[in-house]
């Protein structure tokens, strides 16, 4: 329906614009035919005095030359002033013209009637040919629905376990990554042990040096209070007098390596 609307449309358009051109070229003839009827009064005009003047002429002519043209056939001319000769091959070849122009615009309606058809016959042919393929389209996917519908889920199951298998990959990688962070973790942490246990040996090894040292020191100590206790005992024996010679007293200290 569409299609019709639009070709009678474009004809309803093609023949008003022929209408108007036929207009156009109406008003062009008739303002021609007034510029001419302007010409020939005006040639009219310049014949009449040319035979004004012609016919004073004659007149101071001598008597043998105007025989002569009395004998001529006058020539005969019409109501407008021109020989009948000259009308007749000026109506000849404005008939002609006028055929020329007629025989050209029915050539310029043929080729744009021709032009039309052909668009419109190009138009109907793309409208069908679209038709063909959009209905091959449509039969040949009904024959391959089933194949289709098959290699869709072929396509989903192969792309399901690929996800599958990178997710166990990459659950595998987590796992890997978990161990030697765990195995880093207790690297460090026997390390620090390490650390703690060496320190704690030092420290123990220290308190046990000062130990010994401060039990030596006290052995010195009880060795200088004995020996200082026995010299004043040796002393108040001498004052007492109860020694009969003054013994050799000796104040060296002995002291502990």
């Amino acid at each position: 329906m569409g299609r019709s609307r639009s070709r009678s449309s474009s004809r309803t358009k093609h023949t008003k614009s022929s209408k108007h051109s036929k207009k156009r070229s109406r008003s062009r003839s008739r303002s021609r035919d007034k510029e001419k009827s302007k010409k020939r009064s005006k040639s009219r005009e310049a014949k009449r005095n040319r035979r004004r003047d012609s016919r004073s002429r004659s007149r101071s002519t001598t008597a043998p030359s105007r025989r002569e043209r009395a004998a001529s056939p006058p020539e005969r001319i019409d109501i407008f002033g021109r020989t009948l000769s000259k009308r007749s091959a000026l109506d000849e070849k404005q008939k002609k013209e006028e055929e020329e122009k007629r025989a050209e615009y029915e050539r310029q309606r043929k080729i744009r009637q021709q032009e039309i058809e052909e668009k419109l016959i190009e138009e109907e042919t793309a409208r069908r040919v679209e038709e063909l393929v959009a209905k091959r389209v449509e039969e040949e996917l009904e024959k391959r629905k089933d194949e289709i519908e098959r290699e869709v889920l072929r396509r989903v199951e192969e792309a399901k376990r690929i996800m599958e298998r990178q997710l166990l990959e990459e659950l595998e990688r987590q796992r890997q990554a978990e161990l030697a962070a765990q195995k880093a973790r207790e690297r460090i942490l026997e390390e620090n042990n390490r650390k703690i246990a060496d320190a704690q040996a030092r420290l123990a090894e220290e308190q046990l040096r000062i130990v010994e040292e401060q039990r030596r020191i006290h052995e010195e100590r009880m060795k200088l209070e004995q020996e200082r206790q026995r010299q004043q005992k040796e002393e108040q024996k001498m004052i007492l007098g109860k020694g009969k010679s003054r013994p050799k007293l000796s104040f060296s200290l002995k002291v502990a390596e």
